[in-house]
């Protein structure tokens, strides 16, 4: 018997309109795929074929041109986040969905430990078990003790990495989505990144990801989706 999948991706594409020009810019077109639990499904392709677009429409960063993105909820039900109302979709996030992007965006100062407990304190955690969680985390990334109580505004681009990396693994949500998240690692660093999502594998975590490099599809990924980009004919989108 097989497995339901957590996320089913129907029909998916994006474009842009660039009505001072009378232009549409495809960027993702007709993108098909299932994520399952305990399961990495990885989307490669060449640059401008769309993956950062498909990510972003499920977490919906950008509201989707058309098809169908069903996602199967904790509780049973089934929703289209391509249609889904904002408050379904912000409870969704701060719940079972989580999405690690190659940039870190955080109040100017707040300290690095509360931009990584931010989703537990969302959940009802408190702040000291926050913190303590945040820290075990922190550490397993190897960013310094000494960083911990301050903001991350100042830190290198490795390190902001890794503090967004922490935040969004510390929840450990149902679905996971991730945007290159070890572009700006070392590489003893990303040895870490592999370990603790392949430990949040076999705690069942569906995971969606985009990576840098092709080793670390090798390494973890269990499906493999394909984009190539979509191109433009008589301002029609179609797939190349």
């Amino acid at each position: 018997m097989t497995a339901e999948p957590i996320l089913s991706v129907e029909g998916f594409s994006k474009h842009f309109e660039l009505h001072e020009q009378a232009k549409t810019i495809p960027s993702s077109s007709n993108v098909n795929f299932d994520v399952y639990a305990g399961k990495l499904t990885a989307l490669i392709g060449p640059t401008g074929a769309g993956k950062s677009s498909v990510l972003k429409g499920i977490y919906r960063t950008y509201l989707p041109s058309s098809g169908r993105i069903t996602y199967h909820a904790a509780n049973g039900t089934s929703l289209n986040l391509a249609l889904a109302d904002e408050h379904q979709i912000l409870e969704l996030r701060s719940r079972e969905i989580g999405f690690v992007t190659q940039f870190l965006h955080a109040l100017p100062r707040q300290s690095t430990e509360d931009v990584v407990a931010q989703p537990l304190y969302q959940r009802g955690v408190s702040r000291e078990q926050g913190r303590q969680k945040a820290r075990e985390v922190l550490a397993n990334l190897n960013i310094p003790e000494r960083l911990w109580g301050v903001p991350p505004a100042t830190f290198s681009g490795g390190e902001k990495q890794r503090v967004n990396l922490a935040r969004g693994l510390i929840a450990k949500p149902r679905l996971l989505l991730l945007d290159e998240p070890t572009a700006s690692l070392d590489p003893t660093t990303t040895d870490r990144v592999v370990e603790m999502i392949q430990a949040m594998k076999a705690e069942g975590t569906a995971m969606l990801a985009i990576f840098h490099h092709p080793d670390l599809v090798e390494r973890l990924a269990d499906n493999v989706v394909t984009l190539t980009p979509p191109v433009a004919l008589n301002n029609k989108e179609v797939t190349s």
